[in-house]
């Protein structure tokens, strides 16, 4: 499968080809101030499975810490993806895929949430343990 998305304004242009590697909620504190909602939805994909369209020349980085590369708009400041180099993968915000049909399979850093959901989904304290996290499910 091909999916196709853009930034707010549509200057940005991206496809992303195959299945993501998992697809998620994130309750961090960094996710939500960078989402501005309560919980930020991620699918994550192999680096080659995403390529710039148009507008490249358009996408700045921020770099809060050198765990995340938070990519966006300078038009409009639409998000687009985060890079996480030391996982090999990179976020394109399920909301920049329209077309891609979200099926969550987990909650990472459940224990910062500020909006509960109870959906049966596993939840876990931070991130599983083969990126680096306790690996630790909480309750619901």
């Amino acid at each position: 499968m091909t999916y196709f998305g853009s930034c707010f304004c549509g200057a940005v242009e991206l496809e992303v080809v195959g299945s993501p590697e998992a697809m998620g909620y994130c309750h961090c504190r960094s996710c939500r101030s960078w989402s501005g909602g309560p919980v930020n939805a991620f699918s994550l994909w192999k680096p080659e499975a995403i390529r710039i369209l148009s507008g490249a020349e358009h996408i700045e980085t921020f770099r809060k810490t050198e765990l995340s590369r938070r990519q966006y708009c300078t038009k409009c400041g639409g998000h687009l993806m985060t890079d996480h180099p030391t996982l090999g993968l990179v976020d394109v915000f399920a909301a920049t895929i329209p077309t891609l049909a979200f099926i969550p399979g987990v909650h990472v850093n459940y224990a910062e949430t500020v909006l509960p959901m109870r959906d049966g989904l596993p939840k876990l304290k931070d991130f599983p343990a083969e990126f680096g996290g306790s690996g630790e499910i909480v309750p619901e």
